[in-house]
């Protein structure tokens, strides 16, 4: 999958908040994401676009991890946020509400001019779509391999709750209810088609950290690679949600190594059951992850 640096936690900061983004861009977050969309009235746009500017102009070397989420490339605000915030070299550009694969290849089209305008090397610019917020979306959760740009997938339940006329997206016990669930698996199993990564949407009780935490494991035993921050104190526990452990590494070098021992093999003992080549694979995932491929 596309990633050139760990992509396990993705903080959002509103962009019209200069002190917000500092405490965002200054914590342990992989990728820290201002937004000009759902956090920034209409009213505070031109404000915000300029304040992520200047902010991105003042940072250092670290702009790999310093992302802008735009709004969406259908709506009348997104040319103008690029055209703002492209001066100041984001490492990347979260598009909302994407309905599909064009939405990426329109985006790409502004990127690949404002690149060429701001002396940006070409293509650098990286992509994350939210690719569940309208309903039509949901039927084109597949058609986004070869996207250019694009390394990441996520997912969103609240604005999908408002395309459907929902009064809400959950069931009795907290849990979300089937058709935001299908929105998350269908996030997951595009993903994968399309060779990016998968990253799962935001926990909005940003006290609940236990819930958190359980959400987290949860997602990335299924096969998502990060998740979606609202607040700096999320960002430690996914982190290490989405971080094997020491004992996840140790088994996972015991499994490449007995199938290094035996090439050739496709199926062997271990513990007293049997592995196969899935097992091996899996194996090889976690110490990708772990950074000991």
């Amino acid at each position: 999958m596309p990633e050139t640096l760990p992509m396990r936690s993705w903080l959002f900061a509103p962009g019209d908040a200069a002190r917000k983004m500092e405490k965002c861009a200054d914590s342990a977050a992989d990728i820290a994401l201002f937004d000009l969309e759902d956090a920034v009235t209409v009213e505070q746009k031109p404000r915000a676009r300029t304040l992520v500017r200047e902010f991105l102009e003042g940072r250092g070397d670290d702009h790999a991890r310093l992302w802008v989420r735009i709004n969406p490339v259908d709506g009348p605000f997104a040319v103008e946020d690029l055209a703002a915030v492209m001066p100041g070299r984001p490492g990347g550009i979260m598009l909302p509400k994407a309905r599909g694969r064009g939405d990426v290849e329109l985006l790409d089209h502004y990127l690949t001019a404002l690149e060429a305008a701001n002396g940006i090397e070409q293509g650098t610019t990286k992509v994350i779509a939210l690719v569940t917020e309208a309903a039509e979306a949901m039927f084109t959760t597949g058609d986004y391999r070869g996207a250019p740009r694009l390394v990441g997938m996520t997912w969103g339940a609240e604005d999908l709750a408002d395309a459907l006329g929902a009064s809400t997206n959950r069931e009795a016990d907290g849990d979300y209810a089937f058709t935001y669930k299908l929105a998350r698996s269908l996030c997951l199993i595009g993903a994968a088609s399309a060779g990016v990564l998968p990253i799962e949407t935001i926990h909005g009780d940003f006290r609940d950290l236990d819930g958190l935490r359980a959400r987290a494991e949860k997602v990335r035993a299924e096969g998502y690679r990060g998740m979606l921050a609202i607040h700096p104190a999320q960002v430690e526990i996914i982190n290490a949600a989405f971080t094997p452990s020491e004992q996840e590494i140790a088994e996972a070098q015991e499994i490449v190594a007995i199938f290094a021992a035996n090439p050739g093999v496709g199926a062997i003992g271990y513990k007293g059951g049997m592995l196969d080549r899935p097992y091996l694979a899996r194996a090889e995932t976690v110490l990708r992850l772990a950074g000991r491929a």
